[in-house]
């Protein structure tokens, strides 16, 4: 039992770290000389590290680097909006092999999962494999998914994906296993593997950008709810705090806060400011910190940040999207500012640090993380887990050639 942690330990400092030499592989994990040229050798014999060139110094000989070994499985990552599909593909170490953006139907009577299987089929061939050989494949997409009956909702934007059991129809025709999961929440988890979450264990992102999204985490864990709608912030109900009158009528029970801050109502907004913008980025950028357009904006997404931080009191929250990035930093002071006159916690309010396409990112963290479960029995707790409840069916995994 005693060698097995100590592989396991070994390559997830491989995994985490990249090519390692054996002396700073032997100062990672705590074990002598002796005992950790003995683990490379056992792990070289079962196919699980591999020899990854040399490393270069001063005088004598050059030091042999070793690396997990990724040919054993490969995932793919996808980020799927109304636009464009935006796929990679990487080994189980994480290498990425091949990247391809796409425009693919989303309306109503498209062959969604045909043409989705195509493109997954043309990165899986720039990246040297057939797509069957693909151990997982996880799909970001702007809606809430419920993981008792694989069906996507608040996703009038993409039609022809609704409606139908998605990761199972997906897994049975395509020959791969499939997740699909909320676009923020692979956020979350990107912002936990490599942003300002690395520490925090309870946290909520919310993103402002041509929608409105957020996530929780508590625990290192989503809080996904128990139809997958955990972190829907776009239908709760708040009062419009703004001074300007934006010519919108909201009922008696408040305004939904994604027809607040969403980019339409944020451009209306901007126009009562006299502001012309095309976007919410545009006026947010147009600008300055202590402009009165951008202090009622802030009451606006204070307002709804107020619900979270009421119910899940988390250490930190942070904004992302287009409309946030936008702000920066300045905004989300401001937020933090308007969001401590409303609420007691003193919630500290930043911008997510993570950049590029976060979403893509997420999914193939998410997908590496179960992947590596498979192959090495790494365990990455933060991620996402199992995409059925307890006692639900799922198709099984199809086992890897290469493994």
């Amino acid at each position: 039992m005693l060698r097995e942690i100590n592989d396991r330990a070994a390559i997830e400092v491989l995994l985490r770290e990249g090519p390692l030499t054996r002396a700073e592989l032997e100062l990672a994990i705590g074990l002598s000389k002796p005992a950790t040229a003995q683990l490379l050798t056992r792990l070289e014999q079962d196919d699980l590290v591999v020899k990854a060139g040399v490393r270069g110094g001063g005088r004598g000989p050059r030091a042999q680097l070793w690396a997990a070994n990724g040919s054993l499985a490969f995932v793919a990552a996808v980020d799927l909006t109304p636009h464009v599909a935006d796929f990679v593909v990487a080994d189980v170490a994480g290498v990425v092999l091949a990247e391809y953006r796409t425009p693919l139907p989303v309306h109503a009577g498209a062959d969604v999962v045909g043409t989705f299987g195509e493109a997954l089929s043309r990165v899986a061939g720039e990246a040297g494999i057939n797509r069957e050989d693909l151990a997982h494949v996880v799909i970001g997409a702007q809606g809430a998914f419920d993981p008792r009956t694989g069906l996507l909702s608040s996703a009038p934007h993409i039609p022809g994906w609704l409606g139908f059991d998605v990761p199972q129809k997906l897994s049975d025709e395509l020959g791969v296993d499939v997740l699909i999961e909320n676009d923020v929440n692979l956020v979350a988890v990107e912002e936990m593997t490599a942003g300002k979450a690395q520490d925090v264990d309870d946290f909520a992102m919310v993103w402002l950008s041509e929608g409105v999204g957020g996530a929780v985490v508590i625990g290192r864990r989503l809080l996904r709810g128990a139809t997958g709608g955990g972190g829907e912030i776009d239908w709760m109900r708040v009062p419009d705090a703004a001074t300007k009158d934006t010519g919108d009528v909201w009922p008696e029970a408040g305004a939904r806060f994604g027809n607040l801050v969403d980019s339409p109502a944020i451009c209306r907004l901007a126009a009562a400011h006299g502001i012309e913008a095309g976007t919410a980025w545009d006026a947010v950028a147009k600008t300055g910190p202590h402009h009165s357009f951008r202090h009622d904006l802030a009451k606006r997404v204070a307002g709804g940040i107020a619900n979270l931080v009421a119910v899940a009191d988390p250490q930190l929250v942070l904004l992302c999207g287009d409309t946030s990035r936008a702000g920066g930093e300045e905004f989300a002071a401001l937020v933090q500012e308007k969001l401590h006159e409303l609420v007691l916690p003193r919630t500290p309010v930043g911008c997510a640090s993570v950049q590029g396409n976060a979403v893509r990112a997420g999914a193939l963290q998410s997908a590496l993380a179960t992947t590596r479960e498979d192959v090495f029995g790494v365990v990455t707790p933060t991620l996402l887990g199992s995409r059925r409840p307890e006692g639900g069916s799922t198709r099984p995994r199809p086992s890897s050639p290469n493994r």
